[in-house]
């Protein structure tokens, strides 16, 4: 029997986007199962907002060693910004890095995410959708700036679950 190239990468296309979406609903699976032990008095933003925070500190940590001061701080930070804009391509997500006005600034723009969509799903606000996702790049921050004697933060111009077509967050030197 021949190989059949297509066939296979159209497989393995369907199995990387199966994969994808389980990782969204996984997520929200942990959600009802946290809210659900938590009792009825616990509030499911506080919830998720931990959640986003312990995943925002676990990537910060990832992205250290593949971060590069030596060639400078604009490759720095345009390195910061490809790893975390790979994250989110690596569940679904078309993001782009675009540089800023100055050197210290560049932009991390979603044309496409699934996790609003997950959220819907699972009967979560949009709202929520987008604090989480703004407090998992804010917790990437803080071990990343210590580490290399920085200060960087991230901010939300835009957001999809707001109706506003993309997302946009500035990363910028403070």
């Amino acid at each position: 029997m021949a190989f059949d190239a297509e066939k296979e990468i159209t497989k393995l296309w369907g199995n990387l986007r199966s994969a994808q979406a389980e990782i969204g609903r996984t997520y929200f699976r942990w959600r009802q199962a946290a809210l659900a032990l938590a009792g009825p008095d616990a509030n499911p933003l506080d919830v998720s907002l931990k959640a986003a925070e312990v995943i925002g500190k676990e990537l910060g940590k990832q992205s250290i060693p593949r971060l590069n001061w030596l060639k400078g701080e604009e490759v720095w930070l345009r390195s910061l910004a490809g790893g975390i804009a790979a994250q989110w391509i690596m569940q679904g997500a078309v993001v782009k890095v675009e540089k800023g006005e100055k050197p210290t600034e560049t932009f991390i723009k979603w044309e496409r995410c699934p996790w609003p969509t997950f959220a819907k799903e699972y009967g979560v606000t949009m709202e929520e959708d987008v604090l989480c996702c703004d407090r998992i790049l804010q917790s990437i921050l803080p071990d990343v700036n210590v580490f290399f004697n920085v200060n960087y933060k991230i901010e939300t111009l835009k957001a999809i679950p707001r109706g506003q077509g993309v997302c946009l967050r500035r990363l910028f030197k403070a």
